[in-house]
């Protein structure tokens, strides 16, 4: 990690309310090349990345544990399970946006290592 890059993993979300503004793009650029495997919506801004597994129990113990931190940072990702695949998007409701938090979170989801990959 360069000097001028930040651990995302190690910060924890901060609130937001309804109005604070998202992102600008070139932030929202910076924040994107520190959490690997994630990607920007072309069409809205959010953040997501897919997840595959072995089987269906393995999406869902990876879910459970995408659930302790979510609830830990009080920042919850919009999940779709799928049978052996988990897809997570992330985005600020309360700006309209992505905010740091996502990128926090994303990083954070990074830090687990999947069991049962497929």
């Amino acid at each position: 990690m360069s000097a001028s890059r930040m651990d995302l993993s190690k910060k924890s979300c901060s609130p937001h309310r309804r109005g604070d503004p998202p992102l600008s793009e070139g932030r929202i650029r910076d924040l994107a090349r520190e959490v690997s495997g994630w990607a920007l919506d072309p069409q809205e801004p959010r953040l997501q990345r897919e997840f595959r597994f072995r089987d269906f129990a393995g999406a869902l113990e990876f879910v459970e544990r995408v659930a302790q931190i979510a609830q830990q940072e009080d920042h919850h990702p919009d999940i779709h399970i799928y049978y052996n695949r988990v897809v997570l998007v992330l985005w600020t409701h309360a700006t309209g946006g992505l905010s740091e938090n996502d990128f926090i979170l994303a990083a954070k989801i990074n830090t687990l290592k999947p069991r049962r990959v497929a």
